[in-house]
């Protein structure tokens, strides 16, 4: 049976916040970019809560370590997604396309690596962390759009989260090399 605490509530809260996350971007309306940024933030902010939450009640369940990440990428993967296609242009395009695919190819790292016994070899490390802040509030930006300068510093926080995604995946696959060259 699935423990049903705090954190992990906050986090079944993340999941049915994105179909209202994807609703609210096609609003009409102006007020739909505002809205859709608003609940993209409040994801990410609960993301932080649920996390904080779990380790300082000691509430922390596989049921709920497996949901974070699972919530946490569906709705950045998205948010890329309707960035992409609200923007329509190559230089939006390529950093959000490299994104995902960090996304895709780090978690079939860490799955491979779990298979083999050796997933505490590649923990989330700072650089991910950053990588992680500087995208959400990219994001944050890019779906909202409320000035060309607001507009303009958050592509250019895209570009940064993306080279800290380069960094990142190849800091995780520095440390998973030794069992990747393993014949």
């Amino acid at each position: 049976m699935i423990k049903a605490n705090i954190p992990t509530c906050l986090t079944f809260f993340r999941v049915l916040l994105i179909p209202f996350f994807v609703l609210a971007f096609y609003l009409p309306l102006n007020l739909g970019l505002f809205v859709s940024a608003l609940i993209f933030i409040i994801a990410a902010i609960t993301d932080w809560f649920d996390g904080y939450l779990a380790r300082l009640w000691k509430q922390t369940t596989k049921f709920g370590a497996f949901l974070d990440p699972v919530a946490d990428k569906v709705m950045v993967a998205t948010a890329l997604v309707l960035v992409t296609e609200s923007f329509d242009i190559w230089y939006v395009t390529l950093p959000a396309a490299t994104m995902i695919a960090r996304e895709i190819i780090v978690s079939c790292l860490r799955e491979w690596m779990a298979e083999i016994g050796k997933r505490s070899n590649i923990a989330v490390s700072w650089i991910a962390k950053f990588k992680t802040t500087a995208q959400m509030m990219s994001l944050f930006g890019l779906l909202w759009r409320p000035t060309p300068l607001i507009e303009n510093f958050s592509i250019t926080l895209l570009y940064l989260a993306a080279i800290l995604t380069f960094w990142s995946m190849y800091e995780y696959l520095k440390a998973a090399w030794n069992y990747l060259k393993e014949s």
